[in-house]
């Protein structure tokens, strides 16, 4: 697999006030809260803001990461299943 793009998140910082540009075109969320994966089928489910900045914004005040995306899937965190069961996917 090879990434189209590759960004140092850390000399390339998105605050939390512009998550929703990382947002646009994005149909399925995957984010990691703890040892938890949480899935949101952006295209039927509305967040409100609040929620998108607990499972995007990290204590920095940035997008958390790893962030991933592939297609219009966005992985935010890592949990190797859900990396397996995304790419997997996509591949196939």
């Amino acid at each position: 697999m090879k990434a189209d793009e590759q960004v140092d998140a850390r000399k390339a910082t998105i605050p939390g006030e512009e998550i929703a540009s990382v947002l646009r075109g994005v149909k399925l969320l995957y984010a990691t809260k703890g040892k938890k994966v949480i899935r949101l089928d952006l295209s039927s489910v509305k967040p409100d803001e609040a929620t998108l900045q607990s499972l995007l914004v990290g204590p920095s005040g940035n997008l958390r990461a790893p962030a991933l995306r592939v297609g219009s899937t966005l992985l935010i965190g890592f949990d190797a299943e859900m990396y397996s069961e995304v790419l997997l996917k996509t591949k196939g």
